[in-house]
Parts: C-alpha cells; sequence; structure tokens
C-alpha cells in the first residue's frame, strides 16, 4: 500500500521516475519534466496522463505530423506503432502505463 502526492513529485533530471506499480509486466510510472523527450515507438501500448501542468504532444499518423495540447486530466493513447513526442509547457507531471521497459 502506498499513497503518491503527485503534485508535490520532483525528480534530480528531466523525465526522472517514481515507480507505482508493475502488474506482471505493465508498468506505472509517475513522471516529472520540464524538458521536451525524443521522438519514439514504444515496444507495445501506452497510456499518457497529464496531472499537473500542460503537454503539447505530437504525433506521427500517415507520415504527417500533428499536435494536440494536453492539459490536466487529459489522457493520450498511443497504440502500437504510435510515433509521438511529448513536449511540456513549463513543469509537468505525467502518469505513463506502459510494457516494462518500454522506450
Amino acid at each position: 500500500m502506498q499513497i503518491t502526492r503527485s503534485k508535490t513529485f520532483t525528480a534530480d533530471r528531466a523525465w526522472g521516475a517514481k515507480n507505482i506499480a508493475n502488474m506482471n509486466g505493465i508498468t506505472t510510472r509517475l513522471h516529472w519534466t520540464d524538458q521536451p523527450y525524443q521522438w519514439h515507438i514504444n515496444d507495445g501500448e501506452e497510456v499518457f496522463v497529464v496531472l499537473d501542468g500542460t503537454v503539447e504532444m505530437r504525433y506521427r499518423l500517415d507520415g504527417k505530423e500533428h499536435s494536440v495540447l494536453l492539459e490536466v486530466g487529459d489522457i493520450f493513447y498511443a497504440s502500437v506503432g504510435t510515433e509521438h513526442v511529448a513536449h511540456p509547457q513549463g513543469e509537468v507531471r505525467v502518469l505513463v502505463i506502459e510494457t516494462e521497459g518500454s522506450v
């Protein structure tokens, strides 16, 4: 049993994370960042939930780049093969659920 106060979580580096749970190879991690990630494709599906702040999520479909602004409570689902990159607008805290060891 644990309680995590996401609003006060910080890390010593961009995209630093606290492991919340690992349920049969599916991880739930709380990330803090103030820097963009990198374009990537996960090893499986990913659920990305904005808990604090605003994130511009860029993704590519059929070779075209798209962008959506995610605010607190918004959820981005990256299906298998979805290339994407998160660009925080200042400090953010996000919950990421994905296959253990995924990029």
